[in-house]
C-alpha cells in the first residue's frame, strides 16, 4: 500500500477575478506590480515589457507635482522597482537647475541620462590692477611736487609751515583712526602743540631743544590724560607718546635739514631719493615681482621689487650728491641712497602692520589715489633721520 502524505493544511482559496492568462490583473486608476510595497509581484510573462511615452520636460512639468507612480516604472518579474534619481521631478526637492537627471530605461538596471540646457555663461568680469586711481595718484603727486619746489626755493622758511600742517594732520589722523578701532583716546591737543614746538625748536635750535621737546610732550599727555577716568590710562599714554615720537620727532630732521645753508638741496635730495625708493620698487615688482617679500604685512611687496627700488635710490643718490650737494660725492651717494631704500620699505612696513591691526586699508581719504598724509609719510618719517645723520657724517651739518 503506498504511503500518504502528511496534511498538508488549509490550502490558499484560488484567486479571483478575470482569467490569468489575460495578463496582470488593473485596477481603475491603480497600477499593480512590485512598485508598491503593500503587493507582492504578479504572474508576470518572461519577457513582458512595457513602453512607458514621457511628457516633455517643460517649465510647466517641472513644477507640477506628479500625476501617480514614477513615469517609466515597469512591472519586471521578481525585480524592485528602479530608484528615483536625485533631481528627478518625482523626487524631493525637485530637479537641480543646469544638471542632468536619470530617468530608468526599457531595461533594468540602466538609467539614462537626460540633458538639460545649459545655462547662459556669465560674462567676464575684467581683473582690477591694485586699488588706486592712478590717474588722480599722479596729479596730487605733482601738485604736492609744485608746493614743495615753491616753498622751499621762494623762502625756506614756507616749506617749514607745509611740514608742520602735514604732521599735525598726520597727527589727527593716526588719532582717529586708533579711537575709531580701538577706543584708544589718545590725548591731541598735547599732540598738536607739542608736535609744532619740536618741529619748530629742531628748525632754530637744533636737536637737543627738539628733544627736550618730545620729552615736555610726553609729560603733557600724561597729565592731560588725567581729566579722564583711571580706566585704560596706561593705554591712552603709551599711544600718545608713541605718536608723539612717531610722526612728529621723526619729522624734526626735516627741519634740521631744512636750516643748513644748502637746506633746499638736502631736502630735494632726501625726497628725491624716497621717492625712487618706492617708484622702483613698484615698477620692478610690477613687471619682474616673483617672491613675497612680507606676505602677511604687505602681500603686494616683492623682494625683486626692493631690489629695483634700492638700485634707482642708489643711482639718484649718487647723481644728486654729485651735482647739488657741496661737497658731495658719488659714492657717498650711493651709500645714501641704499640706505634711503631699505628705510622706506621698512618704514612703509611699519604702517602696512599698524593698518592691518586696525583693520583699515588707508588712514585718511584726504589725498584722492594716496589716501591720508600718513600714508605718503610712512616712508618719510623713517627715513629723515637716516639722511640727515649720513648728510652730516658726509658733508656736515
Amino acid at each position: 500500500m503506498p504511503p500518504v502524505p502528511a496534511d498538508p493544511g488549509p490550502q490558499p482559496a484560488a484567486p479571483s477575478g478575470p482569467d490569468p492568462a489575460e495578463g496582470p490583473s488593473r485596477e481603475t486608476g491603480r497600477l499593480s506590480g512590485p512598485l508598491f510595497r503593500d503587493e507582492q509581484p504578479g504572474a508576470v510573462e518572461p519577457g513582458a515589457s512595457e513602453t512607458v511615452v514621457l511628457r516633455a520636460i517643460t517649465d510647466d512639468a517641472r513644477s507640477a507635482p506628479p500625476a501617480g507612480p514614477y513615469p517609466g516604472a515597469a512591472a519586471y518579474p521578481g525585480q524592485p522597482a528602479p530608484p528615483v534619481a536625485a533631481g528627478h521631478p518625482g523626487a524631493p526637492g525637485g530637479p537641480v537647475a543646469g544638471q542632468p537627471f536619470l530617468v530608468p530605461s526599457s531595461y533594468p538596471g540602466q538609467e539614462t541620462p537626460v540633458a538639460q540646457p545649459d545655462p547662459q555663461p556669465q560674462p567676464a568680469q575684467r581683473k582690477q590692477r591694485g586699488g588706486r586711481n592712478l590717474q588722480a595718484a599722479i596729479g596730487v603727486g605733482v601738485g604736492l611736487g609744485a608746493v614743495i619746489v615753491a616753498s622751499l626755493f621762494v623762502v625756506k622758511a614756507l616749506f617749514l609751515v607745509v611740514v608742520i600742517a602735514a604732521v599735525s594732520v598726520g597727527v589727527w589722523e593716526l588719532t582717529s583712526r586708533l579711537a575709531e578701532r580701538k577706543e584708544i583716546k589718545a590725548p591731541l591737543v598735547p599732540l598738536v602743540a607739542g608736535g609744532i614746538a619740536m618741529i619748530a625748536t629742531g628748525y632754530w635750535s637744533g636737536i637737543q631743544w627738539a628733544a627736550a621737546s618730545l620729552a615736555l610732550t610726553g609729560l603733557a599727555v600724561m597729565v592731560w590724560r588725567m581729566a579722564e577716568p583711571p580706566e585704560n590710562y596706561l593705554r591712552d599714554i603709551t599711544a600718545g607718546i608713541f605718536t608723539a615720537f612717531y610722526v612728529p620727532f621723526l619729522a624734526t630732521f626735516v627741519a634740521l635739514m631744512l636750516a643748513a645753508d644748502d637746506g633746499p638741496q638736502r631736502i630735494v635730495l632726501f625726497l628725491i631719493v624716497t621717492v625712487c625708493s618706492d617708484t622702483g620698487a613698484y615698477a620692478v615688482g610690477y613687471k619682474f615681482g616673483r617672491t613675497k617679500l612680507a606676505p602677511t604685512i604687505s602681500p603686494g611687496k616683492t623682494r625683486e621689487g626692493l631690489a629695483g627700488g634700492i638700485g634707482l635710490s642708489m643711482l639718484a643718490g649718487a647723481l644728486l650728491m654729485e651735482l647739488i650737494i657741496d661737497g658731495g660725492s658719488w659714492w657717498q651717494g650711493l651709500i645714501l641712497g641704499g640706505c634711503a631704500a631699505v628705510t622706506a620699505t621698512l618704514g612703509d612696513l611699519g604702517e602696512s602692520m599698524i593698518k592691518r591691526d586696525l583693520g583699515i586699508k588707508d588712514m585718511g581719504t584726504l589725498l584722492p589715489g594716496h589716501g591720508g598724509i600718513m600714508d605718503r609719510l610712512d616712508s618719510l618719517l623713517p627715513t629723515a633721520p637716516v639722511v640727515w645723520l649720513l648728510l652730516a657724517a658726509f658733508v656736515g651739518s
